[in-house]
This record gives structure tokens, C-alpha cells and sequence, in this order.
């Protein structure tokens, strides 16, 4: 089973890496038999969904380089860890419009959600929930809401002492749904 994390900030000195870093080293301190990958979406440069088509009945023919290498890094996966910050009471919209540009890819898959932002990302997290249920996807009840103003300094990450535990259960419960999935 391959898990992917998906940093989902774009900004330049942005929190997420520091999220990303902490999921992947935790859920590689764990063992097991699932296999982690760390996946920054920045990496990819996906343009602005402007395309003419449905992504759900493109049969992941995009019309760019960086959204077909998006589609193989988002279809190699399993399941998924979102690290998503909150903006604006809701979703980045880097994320979104990343999000947006796949169907298949994403269909049925299983999910867990490591927000931060001042409340903790909450509301963007809670977003997430009903996007995602488009795609059949699996959310997982557990969350980790990181809260910017009390866990980081910088944009370095200093979760509090309980946190490597609710990331535990997250890490389970996306183990689980991942397994239940057909393949």
C-alpha cells in the first residue's frame, strides 16, 4: 500500500513543508508494510484549471506536462495524507484547483487531514470532508489541527506533546480504509 502526503501550500516560506517533513518522518518512524511518499505539490507547476474538458472524462489525457506528471503521482498512490493550511476560512486555492484538475486518480481513494492555521484549520479541513466525498473518497474521522499561533516557530513546526499521537491514529485509521478499498 502506498500512502501519499501531499503538502497543498504553494507559498514561498509557507508552514506546509514543515508539516509534510513531520507526517513522513512519523509515519516512517512507524514501520509496517505501507509505504510513505512525500509529495510537494509545488513541485509540479499545475497551471489554472482553464481546459475545455471535464477532468472526470479525460482519461488522464491532460493538455499539460506538469498535470500528467500531477495524474502519475496522485495514480501511483493508495490513500492519502492532505496537509492543507486554511486561507480564508476554507481551502488553498492551489490545492483546490490541483484537486480539480484529476477524477479517476483520486476515485475511492481513502483520506486523512493535517491542518494548521490559527483555529487549526477547522474549516478548510471540514471543506475538504465534502469535496473529497465527490470523488468516493474515504475520509477518515481522525484529524490533526496544528494551531500556527501556539505549534510552529517560523514556519518550523513544534507540535504540542500529544500531537504524534492523534497523527498515530490518523496514520491507522488511513491504513485501514486504504485496505478496505478495492483494488
Amino acid at each position: 500500500m502506498k500512502i501519499g502526503i501531499i503538502i497543498g501550500s504553494l507559498r514561498d516560506g509557507r508552514k506546509g513543508e514543515s508539516v509534510g517533513r513531520w507526517v513522513h518522518e512519523r509515519a516512517l518512524a512507524r514501520g509496517g508494510s505501507a509505504e510513505y511518499e512525500l509529495i510537494d505539490l509545488k513541485s509540479f507547476g499545475v497551471p489554472l484549471l482553464e481546459w475545455e474538458k471535464v477532468p472526470g472524462g479525460a482519461k488522464k489525457q491532460y493538455p499539460h506536462d506538469s498535470v500528467l506528471a500531477w495524474s502519475a503521482a496522485v495514480d501511483a498512490c493508495d490513500a492519502f495524507v492532505l496537509v492543507t493550511p486554511e486561507y480564508n476560512h476554507s481551502v488553498p486555492g492551489g490545492l483546490k484547483n490541483a484537486t480539480d484538475w484529476l477524477y479517476p486518480e483520486w476515485q475511492g481513494k481513502a483520506a486523512g487531514l493535517v491542518g494548521y492555521g490559527s483555529e487549526g484549520a477547522v474549516r478548510a479541513v471540514e471543506h475538504w470532508r465534502l469535496i473529497l466525498a465527490n470523488y468516493s473518497m474515504v475520509v477518515v474521522r481522525q484529524q490533526v489541527a496544528l494551531r500556527t499561533m501556539e505549534e510552529f516557530d517560523g514556519a518550523e513546526l513544534t507540535p504540542h506533546d500529544w500531537r504524534p499521537d492523534e497523527l498515530d491514529t490518523l496514520l491507522d485509521q488511513v491504513e485501514e480504509a486504504a485496505g478496505r478499498q478495492p483494488a
